[in-house]
């Protein structure tokens, strides 16, 4: 819940950042509030920035008041929407079950969902980070889910905003299992083909480190997404064309 639309003007700014130093090899996506989904469409215009939503209804349309359903960002121009973020699941006491209805939903519309997952600080320290998000995994992605329709995003609760990562070793732990899993589920080809993003306090100064990690696919970057320069930094530690 950030941003107005003087902030659009920080799309231009990431724009030249990356036509001067040259675009990374990597798809980059802004997910900005439904209020400014539309015009950051038209700010992106022609270039290889893509815009998402930051959540959809299950529905396709219906007396859902102040919802937005995942066909309304798809006639955008949005071609991504997260769901299942946590902070989806802690506030408006989003299930699993939830989470799978909407990425089934943003599929039906012709949007890739990115499926956030993740543990909190205790279950962390007691040992069940592994066991969670295993749990999450398993009933938050749709049966129709293959690795060019969706991306998942490991995001642990107590990473988001606090300035506090997990160790490089943690990540790596967690996205090698996570990947496993995959392959339980759908196969070892989608697997193989599924990326998975790290989010929670990825800035400039660690985002190298974190996307050279073994099955880290790519980062879900929260508040360093609010200035282009910061996230410039980020998308600049993937090489360039």
């Amino acid at each position: 819940m950030n941003g107005t639309l003087a902030s659009l003007d920080e799309i231009d700014g990431f724009l030249s950042l990356a036509e001067a130093a040259g675009w990374p090899t990597a798809d980059i996506v802004i997910c900005p509030p439904a209020t400014l989904t539309g015009a950051a469409v038209q700010r992106a215009g022609g270039s290889r920035l893509m815009i998402g939503g930051q959540d959809c209804h299950a529905m396709a349309n219906g007396a859902h008041t102040g919802d937005i359903a995942a066909a309304m960002l798809a006639s955008l121009g949005a071609r991504w929407v997260i769901v299942g973020h946590s902070e989806r699941r802690a506030e408006h006491g989003e299930s699993d079950a939830m989470v799978a209805a909407k990425a089934m939903a943003a599929h039906a519309a012709g949007l890739a969902p990115i499926v956030c997952l993740g543990e909190s600080l205790a279950e962390r320290e007691a040992g069940h980070a592994l066991e969670v998000v295993a749990r999450q995994l398993a009933a938050s992605l749709p049966a129709d889910t293959k690795a060019s329709n969706t991306v998942i995003a490991y995001e642990p609760i107590w990473a988001i905003g606090s300035g506090l990562t997990p160790t490089n070793d943690q990540i790596a732990e967690v996205h090698a299992h996570l990947r496993a899993r995959v392959a339980d589920a759908f196969g070892d080809t989608v697997a193989a083909g599924m990326r998975i993003l790290y989010g929670g306090s990825v800035k400039p100064a660690n985002a190298a480190a974190i996307l050279g990690l073994a099955d880290v696919d790519g980062a879900l970057v929260g508040g360093a997404s609010l200035k282009a320069a910061d996230f410039w930094g980020i998308a600049s530690a993937v090489p360039t064309a």
